[in-house]
Order: structure tokens, then C-alpha cells, then sequence
């Protein structure tokens, strides 16, 4: 019998059991790395990939069943985000650097990721370490000046609790398909297949003609998986065969590259949240942003009427004389332009998602009828409406707030 790992060991990703302690140890790549570094020759093609993923799977921490692997993308946020509020509270040309570089790096980490179709904690962490150490700051730099109420600090933790709480909920299940067995898949291969009519369609997959395709797809009269055809879709609906899942998706339900899922009424993937927004979560979603957004502008017009005494929120944004005079002061408005950057492109988000919703059209329909110009752009772009399922605002809205309902039950008569 193999004899356990201790605290410090771990087996390694090429099956091989090691230790904490030679983690610098038995690197070619790396060493090769640094020679042709000192020496200023080029790395051959993929030595850049294989460094990076020797360094990930050796950053550990000791645990008591072996030593954990630690994600490399939560590091930098945990790390660079204090360092660099503190150094921005130095000076007023400092924070002028730092908070104009920092949107930009992380917009450039975000395309990089997304080129490469990655799927990476770097955004989740980000924004929940920013709020943890937004709210520290708060109490120890902002309170004990003693123009806050106790009664204003508990209205923002609740905000803040209510918030964490509405985006565990947006974490869950956004609506995948399940993929069918393989049972299914010989079934549906077998029965459906050949009685489709493959049609060419708009994202790139094939399109199913559901006209007389109700027949052997039920079981004792219940439709069985989703890789067949539902009986409660509206009859015409067009749907599509995902190559990737083997299955027949239902309206408005798209496949998400970067899960590897399909998903019902995918709307987008969501960095933030490292995951899709999906028909069982987007009010959870959108739920979750309105709270930041409530609590993040609470907590900074607390702030700045603490740090810019007799100011207005928006003047003493703009105009605060005397908030570099000590660091305590620098630093609470430094974190206050840092959240207020961060608010306003969370606002952007959430200012697109609710018209979105008020025209009934996901990020992945306007999309593609941007891509196939097939959608109306409204509002100065800020809009695309399909028109495809566009009911009227009452109506949009109250298809939304029933996503996520079990659908009405038919009878038989209903049906027949």
C-alpha cells in the first residue's frame, strides 16, 4: 500500500510524487529560460507555456493530506491591488498614474484571456477582494473619524451581505443541458437523425425543422432529455443541434466555449462571476449588480462627506482640498476613486442588461444580429433589437421575472 503524503508532498502533473522543497528543483525549461536570458537569445517556440504551467503546478501550500495547489490567477489581485492603493495615496500624480493604468491592465488581461478562450479566477478574485478590503478601509480609516453612525455602518453590511448573497446565487446553476447518455445519443442518432431537415443557421451549427417531429420522440407521453424535442416549445420554434453536446438545444439556448456547456437562454459569459449568465440566474445576476451598485454609492457618499467635509458627494470627488494633507485621508479617497471607477463600469453593465431585458434580446442574440446585420440599433448603438421576441416593455419584463419558473403544466386535451 502506497504510504500517505505528508503536509509538504503532492504528486505532480506528471504523476510523480515531490515536495514543497524542491519546487525550484529539476526545471529544464526554466533553467533553459533563464540561459538564453542571460545570454540574449530568443526561447524557443512553447517554452513561455510549459514555464508557466511548471510554476502553477508547483505553487502549493502544505495541507494535511498533501499540499494544495494554489490558482496563480487569484494571486495577483491579493497582492498588487493593496500595494498599489498605498502607493497611490502617496500622491496626488501617483494616484493619477496608477488609477488610469490599472483599468487598462485589466481590460488587456481580460482580451488576453479571452483570445485564448481561458477560463481564469482573476476577476472573481479581484472583485471580492476589492470589496473585502474597500470595506476594511472603510472601518478602519473612515469610522473612527466619528462622522458615521453605527446605524449607517449597518445599513452598508447589510447591503454588502445582501449583495454576497445575491451573486452566490448567480455562482449556481445557469441552465445547462444536460448532456445526453450515451444510450440517448445512440437513440437519438438512430430515431431523430434521419428525420431531420438540417437547414443551414445563423451561429454556425445546423438548424432542426421541428414540423412532424413529435413522433418517437416521447416516452409514455413525456419528452425524455433535451436532446429531443420538447412538447411544450412553441410549435415552428426553430432550434439548433450542438455538434459539441450531441444535442438538440432549445430556443435561445447557445453554447458557451468557454464552459463547454450548453446553456438555456445563454445570455453571456460572465468574467466576474466565472461563469455563464444563463436562464436559471440572470435575475440572481441582476439582482447582484443593482445591490453594488447601491451599496458601493452609499458607501462612497459616506466616505466623502467624512474625508470632504461641507462638499457635496460629486463636487468633493472632483474637488476634496486637503484630502492628500495626511496619509489616513489620501487613502480613503484614493479607495474612493478606485470604487468609483470601478462603479461606473459595473453601471455601464448593468444600464445595458436592463435594456436588454426591456427589449427582450440576450448579449448572445444581439451578437450575432450585429454579426448577420439583421437588428435594429437603438439608443445610439447602446441597444440591438431582434424583434424576434420583443413584446412590448410590460411584457418583456414579465417574461423575465418568470425565468427560472417551471413552465405551466398542459393536459392532454391541451396538447391533442
Amino acid at each position: 500500500m502506497e504510504e500517505p503524503l505528508c503536509c509538504c508532498e503532492y504528486v505532480d502533473r506528471k504523476g510523480e510524487r515531490n515536495h514543497l522543497v524542491a519546487c525550484f528543483c529539476d526545471c529544464e525549461d526554466l533553467d533553459e529560460g533563464c540561459e538564453r536570458w542571460l545570454t540574449c537569445k530568443s526561447l524557443p517556440p512553447g517554452s513561455l507555456e510549459r514555464i508557466a504551467d511548471a510554476i502553477a503546478d508547483r505553487l502549493r501550500v502544505p495541507w494535511f493530506t498533501g499540499a494544495v495547489k494554489i490558482n496563480i490567477s487569484l494571486v495577483p489581485p491579493l497582492v498588487l491591488l493593496p500595494v498599489f492603493l498605498h502607493v497611490a495615496a502617496l500622491h496626488f500624480l501617483l494616484a493619477l498614474v496608477i488609477l488610469t493604468s490599472l483599468p487598462m491592465v485589466v481590460l488587456w488581461y481580460y482580451y488576453l484571456t479571452h483570445r485564448r478562450k481561458e477560463r481564469t479566477l482573476f476577476f472573481l478574485s479581484l472583485g471580492l477582494f476589492s470589496l473585502g478590503y474597500m470595506y476594511c478601509v472603510f472601518l478602519q480609516e473612515v469610522v473612527p473619524r466619528g462622522h458615521v453612525g453605527y446605524s449607517q455602518v449597518v445599513i452598508l453590511t447589510c447591503g454588502l451581505i445582501l449583495m454576497l448573497t445575491a451573486l452566490s446565487r448567480a455562482k449556481k446553476d445557469p441552465g445547462y443541458l444536460p448532456s445526453p447518455t450515451s444510450n440517448d445519443k445512440s437513440s437519438c442518432q438512430v430515431m431523430d437523425l434521419p428525420s431531420k431537415k438540417v437547414t443551414g443557421s445563423s451561429n454556425g451549427l445546423h438548424g432542426v425543422n421541428t414540423s412532424g417531429a413529435a413522433s418517437g420522440r416521447a416516452v409514455n407521453g413525456e419528452a425524455k432529455g433535451y436532446s429531443r424535442l420538447s412538447a411544450e416549445e412553441p410549435e415552428g420554434m426553430k432550434k439548433d443541434w450542438c455538434a459539441k453536446c450531441q444535442l438538440v438545444r432549445p430556443a435561445r439556448a447557445g453554447h458557451c466555449r468557454l464552459c463547454g456547456r450548453c446553456v438555456r437562454r445563454l445570455d453571456h459569459h460572465c468574467v466576474w462571476i466565472n461563469s455563464c449568465v444563463g436562464e436559471q440566474n440572470h435575475q440572481a445576476f441582476i439582482l447582484a449588480l443593482s445591490l453594488f451598485m447601491l451599496t458601493s454609492l452609499y458607501g462612497i457618499m459616506l466616505t466623502l462627506d467624512t474625508v470632504c467635509r461641507g462638499r457635496t458627494p460629486f463636487m468633493a470627488l472632483f474637488y476634496c482640498p486637503g484630502a492628500y494633507s495626511d496619509y489616513s485621508s489620501a487613502l480613503s479617497f484614493t479607495c474612493v476613486w478606485y470604487c468609483a471607477i470601478v462603479t461606473a463600469g459595473m453601471g455601464y453593465i448593468l444600464l445595458i442588461q436592463l435594456l436588454n431585458i426591456s427589449y427582450n434580446v440576450t448579449e448572445r442574440e444581439a451578437r450575432l444580429a450585429l454579426r448577420d446585420n439583421t437588428g435594429r440599433r437603438l439608443m445610439g448603438g447602446l441597444v440591438i433589437d431582434t424583434g424576434q421576441y420583443n413584446r412590448g416593455f410590460l411584457c418583456n419584463w414579465g417574461h423575465f421575472l418568470s425565468l427560472g419558473s417551471p413552465p405551466p403544466q398542459r393536459s392532454a386535451e391541451d396538447i391533442v
